[in-house]
C-alpha cells in the first residue's frame, strides 16, 4: 500500500506542539460574548414530506454579527420529545443535503439540525465584508486579520446553530451531539470545544487541522489555496499562519472533554493523516477513539457510519 504521509507507527505518536497564541482563549471568549448578546431570531416553517414518522421544518436564524440568514433543516421524529439531537455540518463547498440524507437518524429516534454554511453551495448567503481580495475558494478570505477572517463568521454561525438547536422545545439540551465530514469534521471539533452543551463529538476525516503540516503535505485542494495566496504574497507568511492559529482545530483539541469518535483514511491526500492524528492526540477527552481506515482516502465510509450509530446509541440514549 502506498504511503502518502508518515508511517502508521509514527502517526500514532505524532503530537506536535500547539500553535495557540497567548490571547487565543480571550479572543474566542470575546466572540462568544458578542454572539450571546446578539439575538438569534429563529424562524421555523413546517414542511410537507411523504414520510409519516418524520416532522420536517425549514429553520433559519441570524448569522454572527452581520445577520446573514443561515438556512437549515430541523427534522424530528413524530411524537413528544424531548429527543436527543445531532447538529450536522457539511463539507467544503457543499450544503445541508436533502431531507432523505438524514432519515437514518430520525429512524434511530434522533432530531437533526443540518445547516448551510455561509457563502457555500447552499441557501445561506454571506453578508460579511472582507478587506481585500482572495484566492478562489474560502480559505484566504480576510486571512490577514483574525477579526476579518472568513472562518470567524463560520465558526460562530455554528455555535449559534447549536444554541438554536438546544433551545428547541422538542430537543433535550443535555443530549446533543455534533457531526460532519471534512470541513464538517473540523467544524464539529470547534463546536465541541466552544459550544458548552455538546455531549458527543463525531468528526469524520476532519479538515481545518494543523495548518502548517497540511500546507506542507496536502496534495489536493482546498489546503492548496493557502500556498497559492502566499505565492503572490511571500512577505505575508508569518501573518497568514498567525491568523490561522486562531482557527486551527488542533488548537481547540485540549478544550474538548466530551466523548469523541474520529476517523482517518491513510490514503487521504486532501486532509493528510498526520493533521488528523495531531489533532486527535491533543484531545483532552477521556473517551476518544480514532477509527483508522488503511485503504481509504478522503471519503465517508458506510463501515464508519455503523460505528457512529453505535456511539449515538451509547452516549445519547443510555
Amino acid at each position: 500500500m502506498p504511503i502518502v504521509d508518515l508511517p502508521l507507527q509514527q502517526l500514532k505518536v505524532y503530537k506536535p506542539p500547539l500553535t495557540r497564541r497567548s490571547d487565543f482563549q480571550s479572543f474566542w471568549d470575546d466572540n462568544r460574548k458578542l454572539s450571546e448578546e446578539q439575538p438569534l431570531n429563529p424562524v421555523l416553517k413546517r414542511l410537507e414530506y411523504p414520510v409519516k414518522k418524520l416532522e420536517a421544518h425549514m429553520l433559519s436564524f441570524d448569522g454572527f454579527i452581520d445577520g446573514t440568514p443561515v438556512s437549515s433543516w430541523f427534522l424530528k421524529p413524530v411524537g413528544e420529545g424531548p429527543f436527543p439531537a445531532l447538529l450536522i455540518l457539511h463539507g467544503y463547498g457543499g450544503n445541508r443535503g436533502t431531507i432523505s440524507d438524514h432519515l437514518g437518524w430520525i429512524l434511530q429516534g434522533v432530531a437533526v439540525m443540518a445547516i448551510d454554511v455561509r457563502g457555500q453551495f447552499g441557501d445561506t448567503p454571506d453578508f460579511a465584508k472582507y478587506p481585500s481580495g482572495s484566492i478562489t475558494g474560502h480559505l484566504t478570505k480576510g486571512i490577514l486579520d483574525k477579526n476579518t477572517y472568513y472562518y470567524r463568521y463560520v465558526y460562530m454561525d455554528c455555535i449559534r446553530a447549536l444554541r438554536v438547536l438546544s433551545e428547541m422545545k422538542d430537543v433535550d439540551e443535555n443530549r446533543i451531539g455534533v457531526t460532519g465530514a471534512s470541513q464538517g469534521g473540523g467544524l464539529t471539533l470547534v463546536v465541541s470545544a466552544l459550544g458548552g452543551k455538546v455531549s458527543l463529538s463525531l468528526p469524520e476525516i476532519p479538515f481545518l487541522c494543523h495548518f502548517e503540516r497540511a500546507v506542507e503535505v496536502a496534495a489536493s485542494d482546498p489546503y492548496l489555496e493557502i500556498p497559492r495566496f502566499l505565492k503572490m504574497h511571500p512577505d505575508m507568511v508569518e501573518k497568514v499562519f498567525e491568523t490561522l492559529s486562531y482557527f486551527d482545530a488542533m488548537n481547540f483539541a485540549p478544550d474538548i472533554k466530551c466523548p469523541v469518535l474520529m476517523s482517518v483514511g491513510l490514503l487521504d491526500t486532501v486532509c493528510p493523516p498526520s493533521t488528523i492524528f495531531a489533532t486527535f492526540n491533543n484531545l483532552a477527552s477521556g473517551t476518544k477513539e480514532l477509527a483508522v481506515y488503511p485503504g481509504m482516502g478522503h471519503e465517508s465510509h458506510s463501515v464508519h457510519r455503523e460505528r457512529k450509530i453505535e456511539w449515538v446509541d451509547k452516549h445519547l440514549f443510555q
